[in-house]
């Protein structure tokens, strides 16, 4: 089968022949002797304590203020900076004076802690009196866009006004060129006000909106209201670098927005975006926006407001709400404004968390490729694309545990009988093969002969599907010894599985009952109230049935608990009541109720198989991959272990904060996956880990103090592996927040620096320890890429047709380091009817001469992700490291990673222990370790849901 042996990223780099690239611009700084003033404003009613953590005055509303009202001036930080050196804000015109002022006027009343005091109100006016108005002004001058320093490792450290200001000017050149054209339709694109928020290497750069698309799907038997669907397609560009590398690159990344019709879900503590192309300035002398401006609005305590709204908002304080419709308006009926109305056009931004659009997301190939190579027009000649990736020479897969299933042809009437039989006696002998393996590794994970499993079930469809599930995975068809309709049992040679069925009842029925329970204190009632209720049920069910490790539950997803709801959801009190009691949950859907029949029966029988896998994982079984590499580039016997932060935020499902550092590892010889936090003092069986991370409510601790307890724990993890063959794998954008030594610039080759000590050669930690950073393309920091047709297929010269390529690639940009690798994986096989050629922009005709108009469909490409061999031992091979890395992302033992994971295979664990981070505190906390008899005492819970256990199983004997 022929192989693309190139992939196209859309990273551009400096050309050097153009020189320097400076531009004129005005800026606006904020003069050094405002600092004081400033401060004792901001610092007015605060405590000492809490006047020494907050040292710089914010400028996060006022960034935000100009977005949604100014979009066309650029702020570069979040935070005041003073003095002539340190700009603040830019833009390409300067701003009228008086404009300006009423700004910063608004800016410094909302500085004020009280309106209503007098001492505060004292402090505003000594503030204005102390303030040299005439000193504050836009200044003309040059900027140089690709100003940097270089690392001690040699990567390129751009200054950060680049990081937002070489996206503005670049989006400014896309946007002035001609409109993109495809098939007869073109699309226009306006830049987007800037967004708020990190400095520097953080910054989530520029976008460009294009003009809106209506769809208007077709009316279905099925459903459907055949109203208008709104969309656009959108540009992202940024500035990153890569490890090593001493010149910056440029990104370019396409994709879709939509927008909402009709009423807008508000998501509870989250803003939703509103897009702005008013007629006029929203501010009385304010010039006309060129770009989309954009406004937030916020839901809180039942009512909607603009963020900055409001009588004492900024947004009142500049005259700019009189501009704007009532928020309370807006969200009834969004698409009133969609097409302009009263002066302005307003398209409210979509979120998954609204539930389903009629629109698919993300462009496929071929799209993404035209798109992108129209852009790419516009930044020449001063920036070009970086050379193509090449194929790696290690090619070869792992080697395959299990057996391929020949597929059964559709046609099967039209096969030759002989034909067909030989197909469907080698898929059932690969099929009984690879049950034994699974049965197999399933038996050492458990260390026992027995695995027994629970179902929690609220239809009797889903428990047949898991029962027909187990059969399939492990091959237990013929070995079954009990059915139903309680209890079935399955013995084999390698262990016996048992498969207990109980109706869910009311212990997955809303918190709170008919009323959603208030965030605080009643929150955590009702999950208390609920977790012991789960806890106790289960402790009742482990005496009957003693070694019950794993529960599937059946329970509604997240859609019947969207929006206000969302605190209703028991789904986290009964994973914590699971784990109380020894158990680690698989959750599953219950079948569609709005979808046919037949295919909602269909549905059901994939979740299912996928939840059996999910459930099998969380054991700790794996089929690690076995890499080709040989022991020469890969030592034998070679341990990988991963490290991970756990956290929570305070808007997390249980409204506490968690933080914890855990690592997990896979060791040669041992029996399952194993894993320890930061307050374990040894390895324990991966199961045992994710339920020590259910219900952990640890004191707060400050950056600084995570950072120290992130790095303890590193160095006594490493110490403890110090006499045997380790690869650390780490993902960058989990870790380096923490773990500083982890940040492009941070990394030096082959040496390591943890919190509190020097940058140390990696010898002096094991003299058999490598570290490979694994980073992908969240935010932008890997490239969009795509493989190009025509290499292949010679016909489609000048089609600008975009492929999929799977493979481990090696980057050629002249003088860079070899240490930094590219993977992908290959085509996903969830949307078996996409092609490359689907397009959702424009009308498209593919190379068959069929309509490939699919704006409807989901799109898929694969991430690059970025494998960079930070540290290694003398005479190491770089490529063949991360050949060894690419490959861990094919694990057989379930299907997703056949394709290939997300992640290399060991940190696609360590993320997974997320789902168990729910710090909450019960004072009546089950103990796992007491005996079921006296933990299962104590006071009722309110509608607890009984279990009737009978010691012998039900059902016939085969």
């Amino acid at each position: 089968m022929a192989q693309y042996q190139s992939n196209r990223p859309a990273a551009y780099l400096p050309d050097p022949a153009q020189g320097p690239f400076v531009v004129p611009m005005y800026a606006l700084s904020l003069p050094s002797p405002w600092e004081e003033p400033l401060l004792r404003l901001y610092h007015g009613g605060m405590t000492k304590e809490q006047a020494q953590r907050r040292r710089r005055v914010p400028t996060a509303a006022f960034n935000q203020l100009l977005r949604a009202t100014a979009p066309d001036i650029v702020a570069i930080d979040s935070t005041a900076r003073f003095g002539s050196e340190s700009a603040w804000l830019y833009c390409q015109e300067a701003y009228p004076t008086a404009v300006t002022n009423l700004y910063l006027a608004a800016w410094l009343k909302s500085l004020q802690r009280d309106s209503e005091d007098p001492e505060s109100t004292a402090l505003l006016m000594g503030c204005f009196r102390d303030l040299d108005t005439a000193a504050l002004g836009w200044q003309p001058g040059t900027i140089d866009l690709l100003e940097q320093r270089l690392s001690p490792a040699g990567t390129a450290v751009p200054a950060p006004h680049v990081y937002r200001l070489l996206p503005d000017v670049l989006a400014e050149r896309i946007a002035r060129q001609a409109p993109y054209e495809h098939h007869g339709q073109q699309l226009s694109f306006r830049q987007v006000a800037g967004r708020t928020g990190a400095r520097g290497q953080g910054s989530g750069g520029v976008e460009l909106m294009s003009n809106l698309i209506e769809y208007l799907p077709a009316r279905r038997a099925s459903g459907g209201d055949g109203k208008p669907a709104y969309y656009a397609a959108v540009l992202r560009i940024t500035v990153r670098t890569v490890p090593f590398s001493p010149v910056p690159r440029v990104h370019v990344a396409a994709g879709v927005r939509r927008f909402v019709t009709g009423k807008v879900y508000m998501p509870y503590g989250k803003g939703v975006s509103a897009y702005l192309l008013p007629e006029g300035s929203l501010v009385h002398d304010g010039p006309q926006p060129q770009r989309f401006a954009v406004a937030m609005l916020d839901w809180k305590n039942g009512t909607t407001d603009w963020r900055q709204g409001g009588p004492e908002g900024m947004l009142a304080r500049i005259s700019a709400l009189d501009a704007l419709p009532s928020p309370g308006r807006l969200v009834k009926e969004a698409d009133h404004w969609i097409r302009g109305r009263d002066g302005i056009r307003i398209a409210v931004g979509h979120q998954t968390a609204m539930g389903r659009h009629p629109i698919g997301t993300g462009l496929m190939p071929s799209e993404r490729r035209r798109l992108i190579e129209w852009a790419e027009q516009a930044i020449a000649p001063e920036f070009v694309p970086v050379p193509r990736l090449k194929r790696s020479a290690y090619t070869r897969p792992p080697r395959k545990q299990l057996k391929k299933l020949p597929s059964v042809p559709k046609n099967k009437e039209e096969k030759d009988p002989a034909e067909l039989a030989a197909i469907l006696e080698e898929r059932e002998l690969n099929a009984a093969h690879n049950a034994r393996v699974l049965r197999a590794r399933l038996a050492e994970a458990l260390e026992g002969g027995e695995f027994n499993v629970v179902v929690l079930h609220q239809s009797d469809v889903i428990r047949d599907q898991l029962v027909t599930a187990a059969e399939s995975g492990l091959g237990l068809a013929a070995h079954r010894r009990a059915q139903g309709p309680d209890a079935w049992v399955w013995e084999t040679e390698e262990l016996t599985v048992r498969l207990h069925a109980r109706p869910l009842g009311t212990l997955g029925a809303p918190l709170g009952g008919d009323s959603v329970p208030r965030r605080g204190q009643e929150h955590d009632k009702v999950i208390e109230e609920r977790r012991i209720g789960v806890a106790r049920a289960m402790a009742a069910l482990r005496e009957a049935v003693p070694g019950v490790r794993l529960a599937f539950v059946e329970l509604d997803g997240r859609d019947a608990f969207r929006h206000a709801k969302r605190r209703a959801d028991p789904k986290h009190a009964i994973r914590l009541g699971c784990a109380d009691a020894g158990l680690v949950t698989q959750f599953i859907r219950p079948p569609d109720q709005g979808a046919d029949t037949e295919d909602a029966f269909a549905d059901a029988g994939l979740r299912a198989a996928a939840a059996w896998s999910d459930g099998l994982r969380q054991t700790g079984v794996r089929l690690v991959p076995r890499h080709r590499l040989g022991d020469e580039l890969i030592p034998a016997n070679l341990s990988q272990v991963a490290f991970h932060l756990v956290e929570r935020r305070l808007d997390g499902p249980t409204g506490k904060q968690q933080f914890t550092p855990i690592a997990v590892l896979i060791r040669p010889g041992a029996k399952c996956v194993l894993g320890k936090s930061a307050s374990m003092h040894e390895w324990v069986p991966y199961p045992e880990l994710l339920k020590s991370l259910t219900g952990r409510v640890e004191s707060k601790r400050n950056s600084v103090e995570q950072s120290a307890l992130t790095a303890a724990f590193v160095k006594k993890t490493l110490a403890q592996l110090r006499s045997a063959p380790t690869l650390v794998l780490v993902h960058a954008q989990d870790v380096r927040k923490r773990w500083p030594w982890l940040r492009n610039d941070g990394l030096e080759q082959d040496r390591l620096f943890l919190d509190g000590g020097p940058v140390q050669r990696i010898g002096l930690y094991g003299k058999q320890l490598r570290i490979v950073r694994v980073a992908d393309g969240s935010r932008d920091e890997t490239a969009q890429c795509w493989a190009e047709g025509e290499e292949l297929h010679r016909e489609l010269e000048g089609k600008q047709s975009g492929g999929i390529a799977m493979g481990l690639w090696r980057p050629l940009v002249p003088g860079d380091s070899d240490r930094v690798f590219y993977s992908t994986i290959g085509k996903s096989g969830t949307q078996p009817n996409l092609t490359n050629d689907d397009a959702k922009l424009t009308p498209h005709t593919n190379p068959s001469g069929k309509n490939a108009y699919r704006p409807t469909a989901n799109a898929w490409n694969p991430d690059l992700l970025e494998l960079t061999a930070a540290c290694l031992q003398p005479g190491d091979d770089a490529e063949a490291w991360a050949a060894f890395v690419h490959q861990q992302r094919f694990s057989e033992d379930y299907r997703a990673g056949r394709e290939g994971l997300a992640l290399p295979l060991i940190l696609h664990l360590a993320r997974l222990a997320d789902d168990y981070a729910l710090p909450h505190e019960a004072d009546d906390a089950l103990d796992p370790t007491a005996p079921a008899s006296d933990a299962s005492l104590g006071r009722a819970v309110p509608d607890q849901l009984a279990f009737d256990f009978d010691d012998e199983d039900d059902g016939e004997r085969n």
